[in-house]
């Protein structure tokens, strides 16, 4: 269990319904551990931006990096929604749009590949108003 009590076992019983529904819930709820906890333990995430460009992307090795930026995102005033989502087999793709209280908007779109029910390895482009 989470500390705010969601459960992180039964991982191989997680769809990729699933797993799109328990990151929808963790970023409205702006609960890092439970978005983390889709995350296989060894994960490799891969992030392109303005600040992280294609040569030199920022890459997190492992839940427990993944955890440490998702946290520092949901503690900020912001609200997080999942629009748009394809699912497959082994896969999901999906646009996270995120909106500050002055206005100032941030759009993600994530490519997660899953084994086992869990996230394995993502490449997500995000940009944001300046």
């Amino acid at each position: 269990m989470t500390a705010k009590g969601h459960p992180r076992g039964a991982a191989a019983a997680r769809s990729p319904e699933a797993i799109l529904e328990l990151l929808r819930e963790g970023y409205r709820a702006r609960d890092a551990a439970m978005v983390a906890s889709a995350y296989a333990e060894d994960a490799q995430c891969t992030i392109v931006n303005r600040n992280n460009p294609p040569s030199r992307p920022m890459v997190l090795r492992g839940r427990a990096a993944l955890e440490e930026v998702v946290r520092d995102v949901c503690s900020r005033e912001m609200t997080h929604d999942i629009g748009q989502a394809t699912v497959g087999a082994d896969s999901i793709a999906y646009r996270v749009e995120c909106r500050y209280p002055d206005g100032c908007r941030v759009v993600a779109l994530y490519l997660s590949t899953l084994e086992e029910g869990r996230i394995v390895s993502e490449f997500s482009i995000d940009c944001w108003d300046e």
